[in-house]
């Protein structure tokens, strides 16, 4: 069996006092399955005239997963979506060739707890037309004292309705008292858990809030021990034959990909399009990594 590789957080400042921290992508561990990217925002409660206020942005051959827990957030895209998603809910973004989009707290000075994950798409999808989907129910149940939500892929006879183009799974486990619980996994999976409240008990090895610990392949079962309160984020998946390449809020397999749809966003080209009624601020790329044919992941 595979030793637990232990990934520490790095925080990231969005601004009015919201640090996230952040696990993936890391040198340690690129991806788990088409999980690419993992924020862990809050709990945080923000000081009056101050919310989640995140700029218009692009996107391209990847989908972003928000799983949010407190608060109320607002999603615009440039295909025209509005959406709020409120806790218990899913929005479900498909970049593909590209889009842009915009989140807001829908109330200046209120709380915020989320996960925001990004789905890297496989090369036979990473150019598909642009999609938004929200989804306010999903499969839920109780196992070993803990309340279990898939939130996308398969689980067992269970199946979330996230459209999503790989094999993977993710599932937010919580609990009011302190829980035990056993996993079942596919051996050809591999997978990371996160605890977002409270520390985790994997097979006896402790995880601290906000750890991502990785499993890797070959296991066919886990035994977790939550504390009371506690909650942990669950995700795996099939590994991608090859691992793709994340810049910026870029998802691709090759660099002059990335770097087309870097400038298509800096000129304001039509791929991404406008958000809303266009007056959002639009955030500013970072000068590319690379340069004649240097090589970067991440």
């Amino acid at each position: 069996m595979n030793p637990i590789v232990r990934i520490q957080p790095r925080n990231a400042d969005l601004g009015d006092g919201l640090l996230v921290r952040r696990t993936l992508p890391n040198r340690q561990q690129r991806m788990v399955g088409a999980w690419s990217f993992l924020d862990h925002a809050g709990p945080v409660q923000f000081e009056p005239g101050k919310g989640l206020h995140v700029g218009a942005h692009p996107h391209i051959g990847l989908q972003t997963f928000t799983w949010l827990i407190e608060g109320e957030v607002l999603h615009r895209d440039s295909l025209g979506n509005e959406q709020l998603i409120r806790p218990g809910q899913v929005n479900l973004m498909t970049a593909g060739h590209g889009i842009a989009h915009t989140e807001d707290s829908l109330h200046d000075g209120g709380r915020l707890h989320a996960a925001q994950l990004w789905i890297a798409l496989p090369p036979a999808h990473k150019d598909c037309a642009p999609a938004f989907d929200h989804y306010p129910k999903l499969p839920q149940w109780r196992e070993g004292g803990a309340e279990l939500t898939l939130l996308a892929g398969r689980y067992g006879q269970r199946e979330a309705p996230a459209r999503i183009h790989s094999a993977l799974v993710g599932i937010d486990i919580v609990c009011a008292g302190a829980s035990t619980l056993t996993l079942a996994l596919d051996p050809d999976f591999e997978y990371g858990l996160m605890p977002l409240a409270g520390d985790l008990d994997i097979d006896g090895e402790l995880i601290h809030t906000d750890e991502l610990a990785c499993l890797g392949k070959g296991r066919r079962e886990v035994h977790l021990a939550l504390p009371a309160g506690g909650r942990v984020l669950f995700l795996g998946g099939e590994p991608f034959d090859e691992p793709a390449q994340i810049w910026w809020n870029f998802v691709g397999f090759d660099q002059a990909g990335i770097a087309q749809a870097q400038a298509a966003w800096e000129r304001g080209d039509e791929r991404f399009g406008a958000v809303g009624d266009g007056r959002a601020p639009r955030l500013v790329a970072p000068p590319l990594p690379w340069r004649d044919g240097g090589e970067r992941h991440g």
